[in-house]
């Protein structure tokens, strides 16, 4: 029997967009694969999260401890409206490795709120990420950039996309089982904002 104490969940903390952008976004994966060529992984449909924290293998205990700073940070007023929208690459165009949608909408707070998690996780033992927060979904991740073709054509052509806007409801914890397909994630909790 596993103690409670081992570490293999491997999970992360994410707003996961409503079913209609989502759909959305998977409507443009189809439009952009076309588009692309070269060696990408494309992010499974329904695999699209605005990840607030990524936390790696965890135990059981740092899942209820999890769960406890969460609802204490979100027992403040979090209303957040986002809207899902544009084309990017990060890090940059000449040397790209993940092709995302970004969000617009209330970023800065949706920022604020992930900033003071981090905090709160960092004090749990959890550290902190060193790259600055980006809300965005992943659309597909760049293998290699030689004979990588048509992506700037392709961000250009779909610069005005937009899958809609929505309300932020609620945070969830994922667990993210890695197979030879590639992730499934499957919900471990749900923290509802008080807004």
């Amino acid at each position: 029997m596993m103690s409670n104490s081992e570490k293999n969940i491997r999970a992360f903390l994410a707003v996961e967009p409503p079913e209609e952008i989502l759909q959305a976004v998977i409507r443009l994966q189809e439009k952009l694969k076309p588009e692309i060529s070269g060696k990408l992984s494309w992010a499974p449909p329904g695999g699209q999260h605005l990840t607030l924290k990524f936390f790696g293998d965890v135990s059981t205990d740092d899942i209820d401890s999890i769960g406890r700073a969460v609802k204490a940070r979100l027992a403040a007023d979090w209303t957040l409206n986002l809207k899902i929208e544009k084309l990017g690459v990060f890090p940059n165009a000449r040397k790209p490795r993940v092709l995302w949608c970004g969000t617009s909408g209330d970023v800065e707070k949706l920022a604020a709120l992930q900033k003071q998690l981090e905090a709160d996780f960092a004090e749990m033992g959890f550290p902190e990420e060193g790259r600055p927060f980006r809300a965005h979904l992943t659309l597909a991740r760049v293998r290699a950039s030689h004979g990588l073709a048509g992506m700037d054509e392709a961000l250009q052509k779909h610069s005005a996309f937009s899958a809609g806007e929505f309300t932020v409801k609620e945070l969830v914890l994922f667990q993210s089982r890695l197979t030879p397909q590639g992730a499934i994630y499957a919900r471990l909790a749900t923290f509802p904002l008080a807004g």
